[in-house]
């Protein structure tokens, strides 16, 4: 009598966070009559694990087979008023954080989180379950022209003071997946003239004066002159059983650790296929 085999589980239980590259921030132009202009979005965040963007609850872990590959691909930061690029891992794709607007017709791009809007023109909206529409811009006619915030994955951006300032970033969110609680997904800050040029704030890797956090996703912030500065690139975190192998492809930049009884992987740039073992 032949005894009956046990059949081998092929089944990986895999928590991700996959977070977009956020949006490049908007410029304004002093020189062409002062204007103001809007923070980058910051790119879409999705997570198993906590809170994801715009407000949706923690999606669910995926049920992956062992033996089949899957892409990850970490998206790049926008440039000067363009978005951000996707970060893919499996099923789950987070959308690049929204262009900020500038003057002369570019206006906030929609995306992940969507970029703020210049002074003169609409803010972009963000994407459902990944993060927040960017905030409007003011404009007196006079003496006061400024640009709003980039939406963040856990609010909307800012919009414009017309007495003084330019909006602030949306925030973003915190997650412990590495075992240690770090915050991502900041809108960049808008821009434009009052008085002088002056930013408005930012968090969680948003830029305010500056780029985008790098593997943050955070939106650029607004430049005085012809650019403004770039999305911070993004990240795609994976977490496993200890038990599990993973091997990499060659295009990946990672790092890995183990926090209790599992694995965490945290790609940092590149694409290629990850395949569990």
């Amino acid at each position: 009598m032949l005894l009956g085999l046990a059949t081998p589980n092929n089944d990986v239980t895999v928590d991700y966070l996959v977070i977009a590259g956020g949006g490049g921030g908007g410029y304004c132009r002093e020189n062409l009559a002062d204007r103001g202009g809007g923070g980058g979005g910051a790119g879409g965040y999705r997570t198993s694990v906590g809170t994801s963007g715009g407000g949706g609850s923690a999606e669910s872990s995926l049920n992956l087979l062992s033996g089949t590959s899957y892409t990850v691909t970490v998206g790049n930061g926008g440039g000067s008023a363009t978005a951000g690029s996707d970060s893919v891992f499996a099923t789950i794709t987070s959308t690049g954080g929204g262009r900020g607007g500038a003057p002369l017709g570019v206006a906030g791009g929609t995306g992940g989180s969507g970029g703020g809007g210049a002074h003169n023109n609409s803010p972009g909206s963000g994407t459902t379950n990944q993060g927040y529409a960017g905030g409007s811009g003011v404009d007196n006619g006079s003496d006061r022209f400024l640009g709003g915030g980039g939406g963040g994955a856990s609010a909307v951006g800012s919009n414009a003071s017309l007495n003084t300032n330019p909006g602030n970033g949306g925030a973003g969110i915190s997650s412990d997946i590495t075992g240690s609680s770090v915050a991502r997904g900041g809108g960049g800050a808008g821009g434009g003239y009052s008085s002088g040029f002056r930013n408005g704030t930012a968090s969680a890797g948003g830029g305010a004066g500056a780029a985008g956090t790098a593997n943050t996703g955070g939106g650029g912030s607004v430049g005085s002159g012809s650019s403004g500065f770039a999305g911070g690139s993004g990240v795609v975190i994976l977490r496993f059983p200890s038990s599990v192998g993973l091997t990499v492809g060659a295009g990946l930049t990672y790092s890995s650790s183990t926090v209790g009884d599992n694995k965490v992987y945290t790609f940092t740039a590149g694409t290629d296929t990850v395949t569990f073992i």
